[in-house]
């Protein structure tokens, strides 16, 4: 979990893919650490793939409007 938050601490928003829905989570809010480690960690507690970091973004799963965006 440590290595995951330290992940975080180079970016401004979390772009995730929760099934077929994309969150944002914007990290300048201060968000509680539980909802930032929802949105990275997979059910057996490892960091979700794909996961990517993009100048300040950092993206998590996969979708491909999410990427198309991403990647302007």
């Amino acid at each position: 979990m440590k290595e995951a938050l330290a992940l975080v601490k180079a970016a401004d928003v979390i772009r995730s893919v929760k099934g077929s829905k994309v969150v944002s989570l914007d990290l300048k809010s201060n968000p509680p650490d539980e909802e930032v480690l929802a949105l990275l960690l997979g059910p057996t507690g490892n960091l979700r793939a794909p996961a990517l970091r993009v100048g300040r973004k950092l993206v998590v799963g996969f979708e491909p409007g999410l990427y198309a965006d991403v990647l302007r």
